[in-house]
């Protein structure tokens, strides 16, 4: 790229598309006006509008996780920002390598403190890795480079730079240069994965618990071989990608995000832990006092140390790759495992693949609505499809036909916040076109970015979208529930404000108001139909099914 001065408005498309940025995602303001100008003039660079800005950050969300890579997401100065900021936060919580841009009117009217002005870089700080404001022209594309490198390192994370209007219009001769990331596939050393080896080895109640720096690192073969040569079960933590195949007989689901005292339950009885790529624990109401049992040998496995001890102590702590780590702790465990440990290990796992051939066979489906119509998917699509699930309670009935087999195959909503499940799968249809992508989301949950249906028709996104409609916040009951039973308050109704059932809402009309196309199904013999017109419609689909 020759160094001759252009506008930094114009220089800055080239550094993102130098970068891979070749999709904005965004809502247009006027401070931004003349930077979208020159979008609209780039070649090979796609502008997706969203009409609000949760919606645009929830697309480049799911975009990001689809790619594996970074996606770019441009906000409208203060006012767009605050829009975004919940599903920001849940990009931070999930690690997604958002680059965030936002532009201000201009940094000659700071002292003026005019509509609009704002301190865009602390409203950013709180739900970022990193936030900025570039000042000098000769600054931007460096400045955009530290962000993509900062975003795409382990631990990911969105990151903020603000983009004044006047420093956009000075000319600009920086050179395009690709961001350097630092690689990280780091190695801990042999003595390290010797320790970790004689920790665990002794165990007869072992446990691994993961979360996604094992989908990040590709490590899902390597945490197989070394939860099936120590027999442990394994429990998904912060987890919301494929870590370990659904079908595997050692996977015992996730602890949950909600109260502690399950998650203690869960992993009160082990004698060894391996943890690897999550934190522990994010309940929204975690238990305090340390949950293993005294004794319990620990090892935490993760390239962010800032979460290895974080709440509970541990015996070892490695700041290294998930992959390499447990590639090598399978190998030591290989050569050091005794005969009799061995045996043992392969005792429990053979139990657990009994439990699993024997829940296979008992299992009974009923024909509800919404069964009969995941089954009747499972069955068309032969688990060939992308599922975003921000199903939230018929979550489990979603991943019981469609489970979670394939890394890239299946997204969970993270974060805590709600609205993600339809923008995620319009993300993902975009990163992979040739796939069918099925969005799922509670009524509540999309009601919250029921816009993103007309982002997808604009742009010729063929995502599909499934409400499963219970006409409540039906967490917030499940929740409240647990709530009384805690302090022995005794059961009575709901808070009104949990339900959404008046008025009722037309999602069918909603999409058609918004050109998808769409239907209800009340009846389980109206849910195959309704699969056959989803996978068959050329666009935008969406199946309003009562549960």
């Amino acid at each position: 790229m020759s160094t001759e001065a252009t506008p930094g408005r114009e220089r800055l498309i080239e550094q993102f598309k130098a970068d891979g940025l070749n999709v904005m995602f965004g809502n247009p303001g006027t401070v931004e006006q003349g930077f979208l100008d020159a979008v609209d003039a780039a070649a090979d660079f796609q502008y997706v509008l969203a009409l609000q800005e949760t919606v645009a950050a929830g697309i480049a969300d799911g975009y990001a996780r689809a790619t594996g890579g970074a996606a770019l997401l441009q906000l409208h100065s203060g006012v767009g920002l605050g829009n975004g900021i919940g599903m920001l936060y849940q990009s931070l919580r999930g690690h997604t390598p958002l680059v965030v841009v936002a532009g201000d009117a201009g940094v000659r009217y700071d002292a003026m403190d005019a509509q609009m002005a704002c301190d865009l870089v602390a409203m950013a700080k709180p739900v970022t890795k990193y936030a900025t404001r570039v000042t000098d022209p000769r600054s931007v594309l460096r400045t955009i480079r530290r962000a993509v490198k900062i975003a795409l390192t382990p631990p990911r994370g969105p990151v903020f730079v603000a983009l004044p209007m006047d420093v956009l219009d000075e000319l600009n001769s920086e050179p395009v240069l690709p961001a350097t990331v630092p690689l990280t596939d780091v190695a801990p050393s042999p003595a390290s994965i010797g320790r970790a080896a004689e920790l665990l080895a002794d165990a007869e109640h072992p446990v691994v618990l993961v979360g996604d720096g094992v989908a990040l690192s590709g490590a899902q073969a390597e945490l197989a071989a070394v939860a099936e040569l120590l027999g442990a079960d394994v429990y998904e933590v912060d987890s919301s990608e494929v870590n370990i195949a659904a079908s595997h007989p050692l996977r015992r689901g996730q602890t949950g995000h909600m109260f502690g005292p399950h998650s203690k339950e869960l992993v009160g009885r082990a004698d060894g832990v391996l943890i690897v790529g999550t934190y522990v624990f994010p309940e929204v109401f975690p238990e305090l006092e340390n949950p293993f049992r005294p004794g319990a040998k620990v090892v935490h496995i993760d390239l962010n140390a800032y979460e290895i001890a974080k709440n509970h102590p541990v015996d070892l702590g490695l700041a290294a790759d998930p992959r390499q780590a447990l590639r090598a702790l399978a190998g030591v465990l290989e050569q050091r495992l005794p005969p009799a440990r061995r045996a043992a290990a392969a005792a429990r796992l053979d139990v657990r693949t009994r439990e699993r051939d024997r829940a296979a066979l008992e299992r009974t489906d009923d024909d509800t609505p919404m069964a009969v119509f995941l089954r009747t998917l499972a069955e068309r699509t032969r688990g060939d499809l992308i599922v975003f699930d921000e199903a939230l309670t018929t979550s489990p009935l979603v991943t019981r036909h469609l489970p979670p087999e394939r890394p890239g195959d299946y997204h969970l909503t993270r974060g805590g916040s709600l609205g993600v499940g339809f923008p995620g799968a319009v993300g993902a249809k975009l990163a992979h076109p040739d796939r069918l992508v099925v969005g799922f989301a509670g009524d509540g949950g999309s009601m919250y970015t029921y816009q993103v249906l007309w982002t997808a028709v604009r742009h010729g996104i063929a995502a599909k979208f499934v409400v499963c409609n219970n006409r409540k916040y039906r967490l917030l009951d499940d929740n409240i529930a647990q709530y009384w039973r805690e302090r022995d308050i005794a059961e009575h109704a709901f808070p009104g404000s949990f339900d959404l059932s008046r008025p009722e809402i037309d999602f069918a009309g909603l999409a058609r108001a918004l050109g998808a196309e769409g239907t209800r199904v009340e009846k389980p013999d109206e849910a195959a139909a309704a699969v056959t017109r989803m996978l068959a419609h050329p666009g935008p689909y969406l199946v309003d099914v009562q549960v």
